[in-house]
């Protein structure tokens, strides 16, 4: 059964990674942070109270896409851990819903990740694909890409993003049934497309998708 969520109301989700006892506690702070702040307030600070919106709205929690929390390079043979140059993973996931005077709904959508230096790695600057895709059903509503500058410095091992889009609108007659999803691969929308085939017979498994090397 769905649920409703007030207006201001703000969830956060926590995407379990194989590497998630690595994450840096600042990724993983409670409600309150800069992080949240910045979904909740553009900016990082709490601004004065306002008079609350009594209207409820519907937003669903975000969705992470099949195979789409981690993406992994590899300078030699994928999956040996050894040969592992980098990993970029998902890590916190943060919605605001509002809805507007027509009756549609404004979506904003956060994503914090990070990408870690396996044995391979160097240091350098790296691009986070960052995939936004909202539907209703089989229909895509709105997709966007994002591609978010990463850097590692020098004798680091690890280096934080975060990205946060605004202005997904829904339209009022889909605004009770559509889905937030963000993913690491693929086109917009394309995890979601893959996964409506249920009747398609089991294909071989496709060769891991490359993480972007870091650039010298």
């Amino acid at each position: 059964m769905r649920t409703r969520t007030k207006t201001v109301g703000l969830a956060l989700v926590a995407v379990c990674l194989p590497w998630a006892a690595m994450m840096p506690r600042a990724a993983l702070a409670e409600d309150g942070n800069w992080f949240s702040n910045m979904l909740k307030y553009g900016g990082t600070t709490v601004p004065p109270s306002q008079p609350q919106d009594l209207g409820e709205v519907y937003c669903p929690t975000v969705d992470v896409g099949e195979n789409g929390a981690a993406l992994r390079s590899y300078g030699g043979r994928a999956d040996d851990n050894a040969s592992l140059r980098s990993q970029i993973t998902l890590g916190r996931l943060a919605r605001e819903c509002v809805r507007l005077g027509d009756g549609s709904v404004s979506v904003k959508v956060g994503v914090e990740g990070q990408v870690l230096l396996g044995p391979q790695g160097r240091p350098g600057r790296f691009e986070a694909p960052v995939y936004f895709t909202i539907k209703a059903g089989d229909q895509i509503i709105v997709s966007r890409a994002r591609k978010v500058p990463v850097s590692i410095a020098s004798g680091e091992a690890q280096g934080l993003f975060s990205v946060i889009e605004e202005n997904f609108v829904i339209p009022r007659p889909l605004s009770e049934s559509y889905e937030i999803g963000v993913s690491l691969h693929g086109a917009p929308g394309k995890a979601a497309t893959t996964r409506r085939r249920k009747t398609a017979p089991a294909a071989s498994a496709a060769p891991a998708e490359s993480a972007p090397e870091a650039s010298q």
